[in-house]
């Protein structure tokens, strides 16, 4: 498949003139301003956050669920960049009638990120900015050493109700690249609801995310006690969920978690 066509198939011609994008989904956010496309940039949401200084003259435009579809009209958007699980459809399919290109992501796995960074880099004629960014890519995915001992991790995102992520998502699937398995192993839903007290004897230990729900030092104490005393960390959340050149540090970090994890090094404590 051409590097410029998006997720659902829709070929991109390369930009002719100076872009003006709207990105909707906050780790792509930061993949454009990587891409040296910073001074493209128009709109964002509230929960697109880094680059932070680069990102303060930005304009918000709502949520990454609750768009304001006005304020992207007046930005006269040349380039609207979606997610399919982050944005709604509806928003999307309000946005093709104004917007001359929509583009479309959907990164399931971090072996699906080149494909991104080529993606926006033929889009936006940023080729030389994507091709480094892969080679970056490759090069910590072949430095993460990813021969730790088996682990069942219960991750942990919400909280009342409980909620963890299911094995097709990305998080899943960049845990398993340090041999961690995501509890529960089975089910259709990607982000089920969960019954802590089910968790005992089936999972070697909790990770609770610090996105979207802000768990705490307390909320460790909290489980822990539930527990009785299974092993219970903080896990960054960026590190874990966001694709785009985020995942590039992600996979370091994983590294190095991992391997505290596996010498028994609690990162809450």
């Amino acid at each position: 498949m051409a590097h410029n066509v998006d997720a659902m198939g829709v070929a991109h011609p390369p930009c002719e003139g100076e872009p003006r994008i709207v990105s909707l989904v906050p780790s792509v956010t930061e993949l454009v301003c990587d891409l040296d496309l910073a001074s493209s940039l128009v709109g964002r949401t509230g929960f697109c956050i880094h680059p932070r200084e680069t990102l303060r003259a930005i304009r918000k435009v709502g949520g990454t669920k609750d768009v304001d579809l006005d304020a992207v009209r007046e930005l006269a958007p040349t380039h609207v960049i979606v997610n399919i699980d982050e944005n709604l459809r509806e928003t999307a399919d309000t946005l093709r009638a104004f917007v001359p290109h929509l583009v479309v992501t959907h990164p399931l796995g971090p072996h699906d990120n080149p494909a991104l960074y080529r993606l926006l880099g033929a889009v936006f004629q940023r080729e030389a900015e994507a091709e480094r960014l892969c080679a970056a890519f490759e090069r910590a995915l072949a430095g993460a050493r990813r021969n730790r001992p088996p682990q069942r991790v219960l991750y942990l995102i919400w909280r009342d109700p409980w909620m963890t992520v299911g094995h097709d998502t990305y998080i899943s699937r960049t845990l398993a690249l340090f041999n961690w398995q995501t509890w529960p192993s089975e089910g259709e839903a990607r982000y089920p609801t969960v019954d802590l007290a089910s968790c005992l004897g089936e999972v070697d230990r909790v990770l609770l995310s610090s996105e979207p729900y802000p768990f705490r030092d307390r909320h460790v104490a909290e489980l822990r006690a539930r527990l009785h005393g299974m092993p219970v960390d903080i896990i960054d959340g960026e590190m874990t969920s966001w694709y785009g050149s985020r995942a590039i540090q992600g996979l370091a970090y994983l590294d190095i978690y991992t391997a505290a994890a596996a010498a028994g090094v609690s990162h809450a404590d």
